[in-house]
């Protein structure tokens, strides 16, 4: 599902996935962040239904 402009419009905006993380992670509320489809930078949310969570990479597998 796409962003909507309204909702890209009033978010604040990370120029970069650790800037993003690292606000997260400060915050009082359980935040996780993604890339905006509609400007390219980084927002943070609170929505979890629906939303896949990228699994971490194995060590196995990064060794191939």
């Amino acid at each position: 599902m796409r962003t909507r402009l309204s909702v890209c419009a009033r978010k604040r905006r990370f120029g970069s996935d650790a800037e993003a993380q690292a606000a997260a992670h400060g915050a009082e509320a359980d935040l996780r962040h993604y890339r905006c489809d509609r400007c390219g930078a980084f927002h943070l949310t609170s929505r979890r239904k629906g939303k896949r969570i990228p699994r971490p990479i194995a060590e196995a597998e990064t060794a191939r």
